[in-house]
Parts: C-alpha cells; sequence; structure tokens
C-alpha cells in the first residue's frame, strides 16, 4: 500500500511541477533534501549510538532484568494473558523503557520481539489477542520522558533550547497512552467476548 502512496506522491509532483513550470525548483529540491537527509542522518547518529550503547551496558549489567521485574505487577495487570514470571515480559518492559527514554530505533526491535513471543501465546491464530493489540496501542502512544531524537533534531537545527519539549512531550505522550489504553481495554471488553 506505501508503495503505491509514494507513486502517487511522486508522479503527481512531477506533473504538477511540469503543469506549473517549476521544473528546476522540482530538481533543487530533490538534490538539496537528499542531502539534507544524510546531513540529518549523521547528526542523529551520535545520540543513537549514546543511548543503544547505554541499553546495551544496562542488558549486560542485569538493570533491563530488574526493570521487568519491577514493571511485571503493572504489566501483569494490564495484559491479561501474562503471567509474573513469563518470558514476554522483558522484551515489553524493555520497549517500555527504550520509548520513555525517546529511543524508538532501540524500541522496535525489542518490540518485534515481544509480539512474536505474544504472538506464540495466541495459538496460531489468525487475529490478535486481546494483549496483543494492546502492546501494539502502547507501543504506538508511547509515554516519552526524554524526546532524545526530536531534542537531536531540533539540537542539530540550531535550537537554543532542544530540550524545552519535555513537559509538553510527556503531557501529550500521557494523554495519548491513557486513551489509547482506555480505548483497547474497552473495546476488549465489548468486541473480544
Amino acid at each position: 500500500m506505501m508503495n503505491y502512496i509514494w507513486s502517487f506522491i511522486i508522479i503527481f509532483s512531477l506533473i504538477a511541477a511540469i503543469y506549473f513550470g517549476k521544473t528546476e525548483e522540482l530538481s533543487s529540491a530533490i538534490i538539496s533534501s537528499g542531502s539534507t537527509a544524510v546531513n540529518l542522518c549523521f547528526g542523529l547518529l551520535g545520540t543513537f549510538c549514546l543511548w543503544n550503547g547505554i541499553m546495551n551496558i544496562a542488558e549486560k549489567s542485569g538493570l533491563t532484568a530488574l526493570i521487568a521485574k519491577a514493571m511485571s505487577p503493572l504489566l501483569t495487570r494490564l495484559f491479561k494473558g501474562l503471567k509474573k514470571d513469563d518470558d514476554a515480559l522483558m522484551p515489553i518492559s524493555l520497549n517500555i523503557s527504550s520509548n520513555l527514554l525517546g529511543l524508538s530505533n532501540a524500541a522496535t526491535p525489542l518490540g518485534i520481539e515481544a509480539m512474536k513471543r505474544l504472538a506464540e501465546k495466541n495459538e496460531g491464530r489468525s487475529t490478535p489477542s486481546a494483549d496483543m493489540i494492546l502492546f501494539v496501542v502502547m507501543n504506538s502512544a508511547a509515554l516519552r520522558i526524554i524526546p532524545t531524537t526530536v531534542a537531536a533534531i531540533r539540537q542539530n537545527h540550531g535550537s537554543e533550547n532542544a530540550l524545552e519539549i519535555i513537559a509538553p512531550s510527556i503531557i501529550t505522550s500521557l494523554c495519548a497512552l491513557s486513551v489509547g489504553i482506555l480505548l483497547a481495554k474497552i473495546f476488549e471488553r465489548v468486541l473480544m467476548r
């Protein structure tokens, strides 16, 4: 589906540029946006390396196991299909921890691992379980205490105070997470009887 959307955007842009006589602007925008994307990636690379390294150290030191253990009472209440010593709790709690730090790149592989473990508990059904749906909602509307990626982008673009977005980020992500969990639980009760 995304291939069709991107193809439509590209074709529409080309037709619009030709129709309005803006082909020079389009070609210069294509060239400059490529270099901007590369500069952005290199600017974010240091931040990603730092936080991914911290998460790796936390995992090797056993801190992640402590985080999983600390989160297990809350997670077992939210995820009705999980028990206290469930093997899906570790990747779920690490995914949440990564999202709290604003590390969506570190959270992605952990989220995939958590979904694999939740899918195993779904016993091969073609429809997702309530726990799988809840995890996707929580991962999508993740609570971020430190929005590191956005702060790094702001820093790279000359922001004087790149971290001034912390309070609004916490408020908006907390609202999104609360509404997401509430709706997931309502739909679970109504639709998954």
